[in-house]
């Protein structure tokens, strides 16, 4: 079947990006690895030298080191360092009618999935009358973390603070970096008043983690932390990991796209070019059964690069991270795919549920050709949080669970210790736990 052309193409199209096409399957494997990993160790070592000594000058110095240290990688000395609440308030009022109604949709799908999500508290009654259970408690305090820099995230917002709020986290504290003119973008300010946060901050960056991470005389200390970030963020995440409970270590973004002979090649060009926009190092993957759409994508890539208001990161990120692989059947790309465990992928085939049933390791899974990946970044209402560089193999969304922990209940009656006590003596003696075996050997006599 002949692919969809573009319906938007000029008479006299720009020469096609040239995207990397492979068709040997284990090569490709390679590659996605290669993909998965492209951060680089070295960069890694080197970066997280740095984010120590940014961590340990913002334990010592608090928000003498956040004043100076945004002022050296941001231009701006954020003084003070709290966005009054009535400048969230205000930039809500003053937000255009339809960009409300559109964070209001966001807000109520989201609110609507995540509130479906919330765990239920677990009560047991043994066969002897001990009861069991497991109990859910919120944390105090969360700290969000919003990224800037090359754009302004609002739905970030939203994706952090409303798991939160619906696991009744009592205090929001969200951190996100200033402008070049020191402020925070209007429509993230929105968005926080819309979600309740409580407090805000222009500080961002690996000392905006340490920040939560310590506290300091301005942000108070937190329990957990949300939010992806720049590389420097996820390695000041992995250092206070144990002083704080993180989400995850969130990596570049990536999607990864199956499509079949049904798939319209201009609408596959969009949503690579949609994940590519992000950041120099997004990942944008096609697995093609179809050797047409493997020729027809990286054209209708670079006629809608043209003009594109982001077109030099875009293009960097796919001559550096854009892949094609032309596969021999959806079976051997679903296997590929798996092996790569991307973050987003999209089933632009003909028949997407049997195949996302096939699918092992994805972040979110988006099922069928009117299913862009760009529904899930805003308001379809799943997280769109996800783990990236292969995490997907063991870690999910940022959820309500994210915002909550659990206890243990137990309460044994006589009868039951009775009934159990000779195990828990044998099994405490086994490993010589002399008192352990006595505590209960004492109150049974």
């Amino acid at each position: 079947m002949t692919v969809a052309p573009s319906s938007s193409a000029p008479s006299s199209p720009a020469a096609a990006l040239p995207l990397e096409v492979l068709r040997d399957l284990e090569a490709a494997g390679q590659r996605l690895e290669a993909i998965a990993g492209r951060t680089g160790s070295g960069q890694s070592r080197e970066a997280a030298q740095r984010v120590d000594a940014i961590l340990e000058q913002v334990r010592l110095q608090g928000d003498g080191a956040l004043m100076e240290l945004t002022e050296r990688f941001d231009g701006v000395r954020p003084d003070p360092l709290r966005v009054p609440a009535d400048d969230l308030r205000a930039a809500w009022e003053a937000a255009p009618a339809n960009l409300q109604e559109a964070l209001k949709l966001a807000h109520r799908r989201i609110l609507d999935f995540h509130q479906r999500q919330k765990p239920q508290d677990l009560d047991v009654t043994g066969v002897h009358g001990e009861r069991l259970g497991r109990r859910w408690r919120p944390v105090e305090r969360a700290g969000l973390y919003v990224p800037g820099g090359r754009a302004s995230y609002p739905s970030t917002v939203l994706m952090n603070a409303v798991p939160a709020r619906v696991a009744g986290v009592e205090r929001l504290v969200m951190v996100t970096p200033p402008g070049p003119d020191g402020r925070v973008n209007s429509t993230v300010l929105a968005a926080a008043h819309l979600a309740g946060v409580d407090e805000l901050y222009r500080v961002g960056g690996a000392q905006a983690i340490g920040a939560l991470a310590f506290g300091t005389e301005s942000i108070p200390r937190v329990d957990v932390i949300s939010g992806p970030g720049n590389l420097y963020v996820t390695l000041a995440k992995k250092a206070v990991y144990g002083r704080v409970a993180i989400d995850s270590l969130a990596g570049p973004s990536e999607v990864l796209v199956i499509a079949d002979h049904s798939a319209n090649a201009d609408h596959v060009a969009a949503d690579l070019l949609a994940q590519a926009e992000h950041d120099p190092l997004a990942a944008a993957i096609l697995l093609t059964t179809s050797e047409d759409l493997a020729a027809a994508v990286p054209a209708a890539i670079s006629s809608q690069l043209q003009g594109h208001p982001r077109a030099e990161i875009t293009r960097q990120a796919l001559e550096d991270w854009g892949l094609i692989v032309v596969c021999p059947d959806l079976e051997s790309a679903a296997a590929l795919s798996d092996r790569f465990a991307p973050e987003h992928l999209e089933l632009q085939v003909e028949r997407p549920e049997p195949l996302a049933d096939r699918i092992q390791h994805a972040g979110a899974i988006f099922l069928g050709a009117w299913t862009p990946e760009a529904v899930g970044d805003y308001l379809a209402g799943p997280n769109h949080t996800l783990p990236t560089s292969g995490t997907a193999r063991f870690a999910g969304a940022l959820c309500v669970e994210t915002f909550l922990r659990h206890t243990s209940l137990i309460q044994f009656n006589r009868q039951a210790l009775e009934a159990t006590g000779s195990a828990v003596t044998t099994l405490a003696d086994s490993e010589g736990l002399h008192s352990h075996a006595e505590s209960v050997r004492r109150r049974l006599g």
